[in-house]
């Protein structure tokens, strides 16, 4: 795999990133390191954590990824100049006491905290990506579908995190910025406020982008494509859903499967990759999947590794057999026709689990 630019930095990336929100929670310490250790050893020089994770969040297992990377980084120190390493800070923790004790807001001084939290966690002097998890404002985001001016609140102002995350590259303690969960507005004026400060200059968005939910090319694409900013797609697989390993079962029934995330976590099952139209749509291209000699997991992650709008695919596995399943899709293509009948379905079903 040859690696791509993010954005205007100086980053280059696979276009295969080893994501690890399942670290610490469907992962043990052991084989997460055998899963960072397999990543390493075929070629990917990507991995993205958070200080949120893993998921689902819970006060016992918050920053038990970047603890669980930390150990691995110990005792791999060679591996360390190998990789571009992001990370993230949580944005307002709403509903999470264990974040900032609840607070609504993320401010200057939080974001440096955060900042220097991950720094010793990771055991490393700089973070080369580092992202602000979820916009401090209000979006819709995360399952919600309508932006509602009635639900804004005072916050920080995105001026005010740039001056933080400012002080950070000053510092040498992060190389480049990044956004996740953005609107376009979020992206545009970041970007333009970055321009007109001489502020540093986002460099990616890390937003879902699968075949459940392709709203990324409802317009934010074209933004992104225009201003320069990467895109790292997360969930390529729908929360296991673009696996067929519910197509039987269901989510809920006595057959599914009991270590899936879905499955498993009960809470996840009201939002986005729970609704009933996710499952129903992620059939259809299950067995779009099969009629055409792929597996669904074939499909799913060859629908974004050729993606014109995606710069890196972040890969979330259980296992180093998953891990080495994903990275084997890398190659693949699909065909004109294939592509049509894919666009066939979301123009029926659109993106329910947006």
């Amino acid at each position: 795999m040859k690696t791509i630019q993010l954005g205007h930095s100086d980053l280059h990336v696979t276009p295969i990133c080893l994501g690890t929100m399942t670290f610490g929670e469907q992962v043990d310490e052991p084989t997460a390191h055998a899963i960072l250790d397999r990543s390493l050893e075929r070629g990917v020089n990507f991995i993205d954590t958070a200080e949120m994770y893993a998921v689902p969040p819970r006060a016992e297992t918050f920053n038990a990824t970047e603890i669980i990377i930390g150990h691995w980084l110990e005792k791999n120190p060679a591996a360390r100049q190998k990789l571009v390493l992001a990370t993230k800070v949580a944005g307002p923790s709403r509903n999470m006491s264990w974040v900032r004790g609840g607070s609504p807001d993320l401010t200057a001084a939080d974001i440096v905290a955060a900042c220097e939290g991950s720094l010793k966690r990771l055991k490393t002097d700089v973070i080369d990506l580092y992202q602000i998890h979820w916009p401090t404002r209000h979006v819709p985001a995360f399952g919600m579908l309508y932006f509602d001016p009635a639900k804004d609140e005072p916050c920080t102002s995105i001026y005010t995190q740039l001056e933080a995350l400012h002080t950070l590259v000053k510092a040498g303690k992060v190389r480049a910025i990044g956004l996740s969960n953005e609107s376009p507005y979020g992206v545009h004026e970041f970007v333009r406020l970055s321009e007109q400060y001489g502020l540093p200059r986002v460099a990616t968005l890390q937003n879902p982008y699968c075949l459940l939910n392709r709203t990324v090319e409802n317009g934010l694409d074209e933004t992104m494509h225009r201003l320069g900013v990467s895109l790292l797609a997360y969930s390529p697989l729908g929360y296991s859903l673009l696996t067929g390993k519910y197509d039987a079962s269901g989510l809920t029934g006595p057959d599914a499967p009991a270590e899936g995330r879905l499955a498993k976590f009960e809470s996840t099952r009201k939002q986005r990759w729970g609704r009933p139209e996710a499952l129903v749509a992620a059939r259809r291209y299950n067995a779009l999947a099969r009629e055409n000699g792929l597996t669904p997991t074939q499909l799913a992650l060859a629908f974004c590794y050729t993606k014109w709008q995606v710069v890196s695919t972040i890969l979330g596995v259980t296992s180093v057999a998953q891990l080495d399943e994903n990275l084997d899709v890398w190659g693949t293509t699909l065909s004109p026709e294939l592509l049509t009948q894919i666009d066939a379905i979301r123009w029926e079903l659109r993106d329910p689990a947006q």
